[in-house]
């Protein structure tokens, strides 16, 4: 991992809390050691599956049926706007990442502390990378993805992570479990809604831009 202010680099620095200043060539140096020593050691790993989209008017508002779920959410439903199908996605680095983060705070919490920025760093670098080999892929067919949609995010539930992971399998094939908060283990794991439309949309929301809570301390 070189230092070339790219977006994960970027990443890594934002959920460290370095917001309009530059890092001391200490703390550079930890990074790199850091992003080297993860690169050498994680195997990221993705599974997704494609599924009917539909929409249905109740006393309450929308009802979405995503196939593996349904749920009641004005934020997804307002991100999945004109889709007809959906993407499902669970992804993680691996026990292996929690184990590198537990090694490393026996020896050096503050090392540890960077770590932790730089794998969450990797996991949205990762997730990225699959969204646009998918992106090429459905743009082929003359379909179009809209932003990466997480449980947790506006109001959609977080505890919509237990039918996602189920339906996907993500435990057998990937190693991905759940607390009985719905937090997911290995600890850098992630899963998502991706809706599927034939039309584009102009302007991309991904992340923080299509989350509503305005107060996060991580906020881009």
């Amino acid at each position: 991992m070189k230092e070339d202010g790219g977006k994960t680099w970027r990443e890594a620095l934002r959920y460290l809390g370095y917001k309009g200043c530059e890092p001391d060539e200490a703390a550079k140096e930890m990074l790199l050691a850091c992003f080297d020593q993860a690169e050498k050691e994680i195997r990221p790993r993705v599974i997704m599956g494609e599924f009917p989209f539909t929409k249905e008017d109740t006393p309450l508002g929308e009802r979405l049926d995503l196939g593996l779920f349904q749920t009641e959410s004005v934020s997804l439903a307002r991100n999945l706007s004109g889709c007809f199908r959906v993407l499902l996605m669970a992804a993680t680095l691996g026990i292996e990442a929690d184990r590198l983060l537990h090694r490393t705070q026996a020896v050096s919490p503050a090392r540890a502390a960077v770590l932790q920025a730089v794998l969450a760093a990797l996991m949205e670098e990762a997730c990225d990378r699959w969204n646009r080999e998918w992106e090429e892929t459905y743009r082929k067919k003359g379909l179009f993805l809209r932003p990466r949609f997480s449980p947790g995010y506006g109001d959609l539930p977080l505890s919509l992570q237990k039918p996602l992971i189920e339906g996907l399998e993500a435990g057998k094939r990937i190693g991905i479990g759940l607390t009985d908060g719905f937090l997911m283990t290995p600890s850098k794991s992630v899963t998502a809604v991706i809706g599927v439309s034939r039309t584009p949309q102009e302007c991309v929301l991904e992340g923080c831009a299509s989350c509503e809570k305005k107060d996060c301390l991580f906020r881009r």
